[in-house]
């Protein structure tokens, strides 16, 4: 059997991009390629292109940096104009879910089902029950028509296009497996979003995209220390950027810090205590931070405290070959946490559904 090719991992988000391939052989996943580069503030917000040459001369200037040949990418999309419902559906066989999905799809979509995109996966069949559960996703055209156009003007083609809590779920599994009979939760916290992803049993069984992320951080120092987006950013990473290791982190900050972690843990466990009290299947047993933000060092431990479940940090590169002689360990294991969609994206393939 030929080995299946890999597209290239190309994450979108709204402060940088993030581009991975790997290779999978018999001995197990290899790294070919990472990197990164930041985007101009503003030129992506709440998912909107709104400087589109931004993003395709930051894309161009990555591709030809890296020398890749391959043209072939994943992308992934999250945010307000993607819908993702588990719902129960009578017993039926994929021939008639594929004719009446649409029609079940109307009656849980805000949108016109007509300017969606629409994709389903069978979770599970209760024969006994005459039943079954359905994940349907939805994703509005219009974003959907942007993002590939966008691939295509920087001379790509994205030939799958994902939704990030999935592509997450598709890091872990390669890196972790999945825990028997637990649940986890896989939480990626970017610059403008929180994705949440209830896994149980190896299988979705919650999901909820939140509208906050690492700016919030970023905007509050800035107002309230009265600097700039730079000198915030780099006192949100506890000086690692910008602000000399000498400098001391002003109380003010670590103030600042806790307070808005305060605020993202509490909508975190609001979400989590919803998903609690409508489903069935127990206690969540670890929580997994990756994105930007995961990195605030207060974030990790204040949802901890908040939530009550352990949390660390996810590690896309586990399991995953880096040699030393073509990566610089040191920078890898700095930006662990932020490539977790990337790394799920460049384990997809053309035609894989």
């Amino acid at each position: 059997m030929a080995r299946r090719r890999n597209a290239i991992g190309l994450d979108i988000g709204s402060s940088s991009i993030k581009l991975v391939q790997v290779k999978e052989t018999k001995k197990g996943v290899q790294l070919l390629n990472f990197s990164m580069a930041p985007l101009p503030p503003e030129a992506i917000v709440d998912g909107a292109l709104m400087n589109a040459t931004a993003v395709v001369d930051t894309i161009q200037g990555m591709i030809s940096a890296q020398k890749l040949k391959s043209k072939e990418v994943a992308i992934s999309l999250s945010g307000n104009s993607i819908i993702i419902k588990k719902i129960g559906l009578p017993a039926m066989t994929p021939e008639e879910l594929d004719e009446s999905i649409k029609w079940e799809a109307e009656q849980y979509i805000p949108y016109d089902v007509n300017d969606v995109n629409l994709d389903y996966q069978i979770l599970q069949s209760r024969p006994e029950q005459g039943q079954m559960d359905v994940l349907l996703v939805a994703a509005k055209k219009e974003m959907v028509e942007e993002y590939v156009g966008i691939v295509k003007e920087a001379g790509l083609e994205a030939v799958v296009v994902d939704v990030d809590s999935f592509t997450i779920q598709n890091a872990f599994e390669v890196n972790y497996a999945w825990p028997p009979g637990e649940t986890v939760v896989l939480i990626d916290i970017g610059a403008s979003m929180i994705n949440i992803n209830v896994v149980a049993n190896g299988i979705t069984s919650f999901t909820r995209d939140i509208s906050m992320g690492g700016n919030q951080f970023t905007e509050e120092i800035q107002k309230q220390l009265n600097v700039s987006y730079d000198e915030a950013e780099a006192y949100k990473l506890g000086g690692e950027r910008g602000v000399d290791a000498d400098s001391v982190i002003p109380q003010e900050v670590e103030r600042v810090i806790q307070s808005v972690s305060e605020a993202m843990a509490g909508e975190i466990h609001r979400s989590l205590d919803f998903y609690l009290a409508t489903s069935s299947e127990g206690r969540m047993s670890r929580i997994y931070l990756s994105g930007g933000t995961a990195k605030v060092p207060a974030l990790a431990r204040t949802i901890e405290q908040r939530v009550g479940v352990p949390v660390e940090l996810l590690d896309p590169f586990r399991n995953i070959q880096i040699d030393q002689k073509l990566f610089n360990l040191d920078y890898i294991n700095e930006v662990r946490p932020l490539a977790a969609v990337a790394v799920g994206l460049a384990l997809r393939g053309p035609g894989d559904k």
